[in-house]
């Protein structure tokens, strides 16, 4: 799945969601990941946590924007090109009960490109991933946003 850009214009920008929820160590993971691999403007990376703790390790990881709790991940949800974050996200209760009906809803509705990192702390295991340790993920993650942006992440 990419994303089409408007024909003659290279001031097109995306935004790219994470979200996580817990302490954020995933999310910062991939922020962190999406800026060593060139991620910068005119591409935005928004941070939506579940929590202020979550929020807060991936506003320190350099996101561009941060937001917390159940609205801003509709929002980001609706608004953005990419969403990138743990499985659970499309399960209610997932996360230790930090996902809500409403916010599975809204990731799994959403028209985002979706980029999904198969996580066993959420219940669910993915037949043909493997067990990768939680860094290749990431790794597999961000290479994925790389080839969905289209151009290495940069104008």
């Amino acid at each position: 799945n990419t994303i089409r850009k408007p024909a003659g214009r290279k001031d097109y920008s995306m935004t790219i969601a994470v979200i996580d929820g817990q302490g954020g160590r995933l999310g910062a993971m991939v922020i962190e990941a999406l800026r060593k691999a060139g991620v910068g403007a005119p591409h935005r990376i928004a941070a939506v946590g579940t929590n202020a703790m979550a929020t807060a390790a991936m506003m320190k990881a350099q996101a561009d924007q941060g937001a917390t709790g159940e609205n801003p991940v509709k929002v980001v949800a609706r608004d953005a090109d990419i969403l990138v974050g743990p499985i659970g996200l499309l399960m209610a209760d997932a996360l230790l009960g930090e996902i809500t009906e409403s916010m599975a809803a809204a990731v799994g509705r959403s028209r985002a490109v979706k980029i999904l990192i198969p996580t066993t702390r959420c219940g669910c295991r993915v037949a043909g991933t493997g067990n990768l340790p939680l860094g290749r993920l990431v790794e597999h993650a961000v290479q994925m946003v790389m080839e969905t942006l289209g151009d290495g992440g940069e104008a």
